[in-house]
């Protein structure tokens, strides 16, 4: 069984309680940004209600992450621009190949909620943040 190279997870946090809300181990950096990018664009289309699948297309050995329910407009919209942004995206799998993480946060501040996407090259199961 090959093992997976990189890993990618997405979080939240209320400042007291933190949670998974889904990850996936992969074996390349580029597959651990697209499943980053479908999973920001998901929950950013979703913003609560029926949520769109912008990964269904995707053939990923994963599933998407749970749901959240945003209270204000500026995190999904964080997550849409860093998801579709060229120059964000190209930073990002500069990091993974130089060996550093990728993390994007967006707060929504009417409820102090902090979601984090998360990539890097290792396993899930080693990685705490």
């Amino acid at each position: 069984m090959m093992r997976a190279g990189y890993a990618a997870e997405v979080t939240v946090t209320d400042g007291q309680r933190f949670a998974s809300l889904g990850g996936v181990a992969v074996r390349n950096r580029r597959l651990v940004l697209l499943w980053l990018r479908g999973q920001a664009l998901r929950l950013a289309n979703g913003h609560g209600h029926g949520l769109a699948r912008a990964t269904d297309s995707l053939r990923l050995p994963t599933s998407d992450v749970r749901p959240v329910l945003f209270h204000g407009s500026d995190a999904p919209e964080g997550l849409r621009f860093w998801a579709t942004d060229g120059e964000r995206q190209d930073d990002a799998i500069r990091a993974l190949e130089a060996g550093f993480p990728v993390l994007h946060t967006v707060v929504d501040p009417a409820v102090g909620l902090s979601l984090t996407l998360a990539g890097w090259r290792g396993s899930l199961a080693c990685h705490h943040l």
